[in-house]
């Protein structure tokens, strides 16, 4: 198993990287938020890598964390999620975003990534409830995500119903908050 790789970068071609270590060139599929944090080609680079061994095809995954290889190894364990799923959500959403997510199991995130629908967000938010680490999600949190998600339900844009749950106090119940949501979009 091939864990590491510290090179020079060769190449960037998303999703693919070329990282030249002593030189042998291996190509790499990295999500896009650890091809966004790469530096120029030419410069010092290390990632964390999972090889996948199939009949066809060795392919391996690079990451800038240890986290975004233990998410991408903890969703490829769900049944039905591929490595290229696995590299969309991941290119989706932060870690500590996609561990939220699950700890308020908010399916809504999950489905504006290409590729995930309903029933695949729902069948993560099962399967990677308790396995992402502890992300502590507070009351108030919870609180406003239920508000957003009445307000989402009810047909309301992404950015009318943030805008709207920002302006709520912290702490509010959330049939208040709906309610104050419902006022505040009224008069907007």
């Amino acid at each position: 198993m091939i864990g590491r790789l510290t090179g020079r970068l060769a190449a960037k071609n998303p999703p693919q990287v070329v990282v030249d270590v002593a030189g042998v060139g291996y190509e790499v599929d990295v999500p896009m938020s650890t091809f966004y944090s790469l530096p120029a080609t030419g410069e010092a680079i290390t990632l964390y890598t999972h090889l996948t061994v199939r009949e066809d095809a060795h392919t391996l995954y690079g990451f800038a964390t240890l986290e975004e290889r233990a998410a991408f190894r903890q969703l490829i364990r769900i049944s039905g999620v591929g490595a290229r799923t696995a590299l969309s959500v991941l290119s989706g959403l932060s870690v500590s975003d996609l561990a939220q997510s699950v700890a308020m199991q908010d399916a809504g995130r999950l489905t504006k990534i290409p590729g995930i629908g309903k029933k695949t967000a729902e069948r993560l938010l099962l399967e990677l409830k308790g396995k992402l680490g502890d992300v502590s999600v507070s009351p108030v949190q919870a609180q406003a995500s239920d508000v957003l998600n009445a307000l989402l339900a009810l047909g309301y844009s992404d950015k009318e119903a943030l805008g709207a749950v920002k302006g709520l106090a912290p702490g509010i119940p959330v049939a208040e908050g709906i309610r104050a949501a419902l006022k505040a979009l009224a008069k907007s």
